[in-house]
């Protein structure tokens, strides 16, 4: 596997080209995932970035608080989310998404499996799972009922310890082979998305390169990039 810097990325714009998107697939969209820190004026924030632009799902991604804790600092943000039409997924916790009446559920690998979480969500929950630089985990997830797949992290990240750096070519291999939609993620920012777009990702899961700035214009700028302005 060959690793590119961001800065290598964003001066060779031929990167992208050799990779050729299906163009029978939707759109590249984009999948925000909550900063650790939701409290305070957050849910002022997440309206602004879901009224930048079209958002299609939003993970709620908190750690180290009870349930309770957790459903309060929810709440605010699911509805945010329901008046704008945005997908919210829980991250980790199938019983908090039960609790919340979640749209669906994200897993990391030890976090249960998919059939489990179906059994208790239902049959329309959107059910996630990432799969790191794995292949055969992918299709596992798949095989277990999973609505999508997520790869990464592409690129550093400060959002989470990562240990897995894959290549974007496994993006052009799993929308070849599978229908299940794709989720791209880990360090994505405008500057280096373009690659993964032209991979195949059907989704850019980001948080970093949106709440650490300005989410208004960052929302923006990964717009222009999706689609090509």
């Amino acid at each position: 596997m060959t690793d590119f810097t961001d800065d290598e990325l964003a001066l060779d714009p031929q990167f992208a080209e050799r990779f050729q998107r299906d163009d029978r697939r939707p759109p590249c969209q984009l999948y925000l995932i909550s900063p650790l820190d939701v409290s305070g004026g957050f849910a002022d924030r997440l309206a602004r970035a879901l009224d930048a632009g079209p958002v299609a799902a939003f993970q709620f991604r908190v750690k180290d608080v009870d349930q309770h804790e957790a459903a309060r600092l929810a709440e605010p943000l699911l509805r945010v989310c329901a008046e704008r039409e945005v997908a919210f997924i829980v991250n980790d916790s199938i019983s908090l998404a039960k609790r919340l009446g979640a749209d669906g559920v994200h897993l990391g690998q030890g976090d249960g499996d998919p059939r489990e979480a179906r059994a208790i969500l239902g049959p329309s929950a959107q059910i996630g799972v990432t799969c790191h630089d794995s292949r055969h985990l992918a299709m596992e997830a798949g095989e277990a009922g999973a609505d999508y797949v997520a790869f990464g992290a592409f690129h550093p990240t400060t959002t989470k310890d990562t240990s897995h750096r894959p290549d974007p070519s496994i993006l052009s291999w799993w929308t070849t082979v599978f229908e299940i939609p794709c989720v791209a993620i880990g360090g994505i920012t405008p500057y280096n998305a373009a690659p993964l777009v032209a991979a195949g990702a059907d989704f850019l899961a980001v948080s970093g390169a949106v709440w650490n700035g300005d989410e208004t214009d960052a929302i923006r700028r990964f717009h222009a990039v999706l689609t090509g302005a």
